[in-house]
């Protein structure tokens, strides 16, 4: 009976060693196969994001464009109204040295 145990309980160990490294072996082709198909989704979507690089370069290029006329026109109407005041507060000036 002692001989029967001896014997017995190593060989399920090894019965169950085997079949961790079958369900292994399987988990790891089905991640190989995973990993290829999320490959090509990544692959796949590069493509796309480089087919519409051009139409962004686009869009940079207007926003560019639009930001640099509004800048001209921000600066062109600020310094008018600064020439204005500063015209009205040599005017001023003016009148007050006279009074005097």
């Amino acid at each position: 009976m002692d001989n029967w145990n001896e014997s017995f309980f190593p060989f399920i160990l090894y019965l169950l060693l085997i079949i961790l490294v079958v369900v292994l072996i399987i988990l790891i082709l089905k991640l190989i196969r995973t990993v290829g198909k999320v490959d090509q989704v990544v692959e796949d979507v590069n493509y796309k994001v480089n087919k519409l690089n051009g139409l962004f370069e686009i869009i940079d290029y207007t926003t560019d464009t639009l930001v640099s006329f509004n800048d001209k026109i921000i600066n062109f109407i600020s310094n008018g109204i600064t020439s204005f005041f500063k015209r009205k507060s040599r005017k001023k000036k003016k009148g007050e040295k006279e009074n005097e």
